[in-house]
């Protein structure tokens, strides 16, 4: 599996769409957050946190993943490398995780240098220094286990068809519905609201957002993850008979 996870990373970077994720993300976060008038500008919103970054990131990610993960297995079966792939002495979980841990790793490389708007955010704040980091900390964590859902939804859909186009537009799809599907369905069902809108990975997240990491939160992520990665399997397991 480790095998298959450096060739990944080597894929990625050796071709424009690692950098180009990494960018894309960095460029758009630093638009929203420090350029552009508005809600989520910290410079005009008088506090010194970062949960306009934390509320946007989940919308540029939906879209950033699947892009990542919509050549993981399509190209493959487009290109007619999916049967010698499954006839490696790899287990197909174990080219699942590779693939799986492949686009997490480059997310996350897109991620780390964000951290350097906790240092000027920190700066900024008055008295310097006055910035909740149990909450920073909390969203960032929360942001890895989001990561980790979307991926695992990007690498199934993947499996769904050898056009790169569907699968990504299918991974948009889910990750949208998964993230702020449950909470609109909540809003026409208001006796059940509580409960249809911890099916979504919104609540979840918000949750983690607030500093409290809650094992209900981590055992939701984890799960959604295990299922998509499943489904992964399964399909692979039905492509292969």
């Amino acid at each position: 599996m480790k095998a298959l996870l450096f060739r990944e990373i080597k894929s990625f970077f050796g071709s424009p769409i690692g950098y180009l994720v990494i960018a894309i993300f960095l460029i758009l976060n630093g638009l929203f957050l420090w350029i552009f008038d508005g809600e989520y500008n910290i410079l005009n919103s008088g506090f010194a946190d970062l949960s306009p970054f934390f509320t946007i990131s989940p919308w540029i990610l939906i879209f950033l993943i699947p892009a990542v993960t919509m050549r993981s297995f399509s190209d493959e079966m487009k290109q007619g490398t999916l049967e010698l792939l499954l006839t490696k002495p790899l287990s197909i979980w174990q080219i699942v995780n590779g693939k799986f841990f492949g686009a997490v790793l480059l997310i996350v490389i897109a991620i780390i240098p964000t951290f350097i708007y906790v240092s000027v955010i920190s700066s900024l704040g008055m008295p310097e220094g006055n910035i909740d980091m149990g909450s920073t900390i909390g969203s960032y964590f929360g942001l890895l286990f989001l990561i980790s859902g979307y991926s695992a939804i990007g690498i199934f859909t993947s499996t769904l068809s050898d056009n790169q186009i569907v699968a990504f537009l299918l991974a948009v799809f889910l990750c949208f519905f998964f993230y702020f599907g449950f909470d609109g369905i909540a809003t026409y069902l208001p006796n059940f609201e509580n409960f249809i809108s911890n099916l979504g990975m919104n609540s979840h997240f918000k949750s983690m957002s607030r500093g409290v990491i809650d094992t209900r939160d981590l055992l939701y992520f984890v799960s959604i993850t295990i299922l998509f990665l499943s489904l992964t399997v399964f399909k692979l397991k039905s492509l292969k008979l």
